[in-house]
């Protein structure tokens, strides 16, 4: 048997391998910034070059991306380089944002699924305290879409399944110029608010009851009545 030599891992790899880790497991979502050069060297205990080498195999490996005073920002593992055509798509064909409802339809009602089964205390607190903001929000009728989005997104994390979230991520990143509009005109009533936290809410009680059936049917329901009210705003727009 031939063994070979042992060879010591530069600092830098090794801050890269930490850093990778941590947004494959999650704790970082493709656009979130990574701390500051400065503050990253101070947490490992090293020297600013070296943390400037690990970005750099990082950005090498699609990872992430430094941009010239703007920080290093997380990098969607599902979009190229280029931007994101999705979004452009849908803000000059606003019907390509029914097909993404769809598509969604089919991915987060498999979220809710497996965030029922996989969800871990501090994920359900996430929720949970979306969802206390999204009931705060009900009193003179405060528009809840960012706290919507984000719960979505969070439901994905808690699938602890780096792919789901990094397409979920995606998908939203690429509706929220529509998503935005559509709340706004549609969601009037102080009846529309109420039934959308009520379909939230329903979602997170089958998630934490660990009922993963019952969130996975709830998510279908409630993105068949977003697809619905999508739908009916489109098609004025056209008329």
């Amino acid at each position: 048997m031939k063994f070979q030599p042992i060879k010591p891992k530069k600092v830098s790899a090794q801050i890269a391998e930490q850093i990778r880790s941590s947004i494959l497991s999650g704790e970082f979502s493709p656009g979130d910034k990574l701390p500051p050069e400065r503050e990253l060297a101070e947490m490992f205990g090293v020297s600013r070059p070296s943390v400037r080498e690990a970005l750099n195999i990082l950005a090498a490996a699609g990872l992430v991306m430094s941009y010239q005073g703007g920080g290093t920002v997380v990098l969607s593992l599902v979009e190229t380089s280029g931007g994101n055509p999705l979004s452009e798509l849908i803000r000059s064909e606003q019907e390509r944002a029914l097909d993404v409802i769809e598509v969604r339809k089919g991915m987060e009602s498999w979220t809710a699924f497996y965030a029922a089964q996989r969800a871990l205390p501090e994920d359900l607190r996430r929720m949970e305290e979306i969802i206390g903001g999204m009931e705060r929000n009900l009193d003179g009728l405060k528009p809840s879409e960012d706290l919507d989005a984000n719960l979505h997104i969070v439901i994905a994390r808690a699938t602890h399944n780096i792919v789901w979230l990094h397409l979920m991520q995606s998908l939203f990143d690429a509706m929220k110029e529509f998503q935005q509009t559509v709340w706004r005109a549609v969601y009037l009533t102080s009846d529309d608010h109420h039934l959308l936290f009520s379909h939230h809410r329903r979602i997170f009680e089958a998630i934490k009851a660990r009922d993963a059936e019952t969130a996975r049917e709830a998510m279908i329901a409630h993105l068949t009545f977003a697809e619905q009210r999508s739908s009916a705003y489109v098609t004025r727009q056209q008329v």
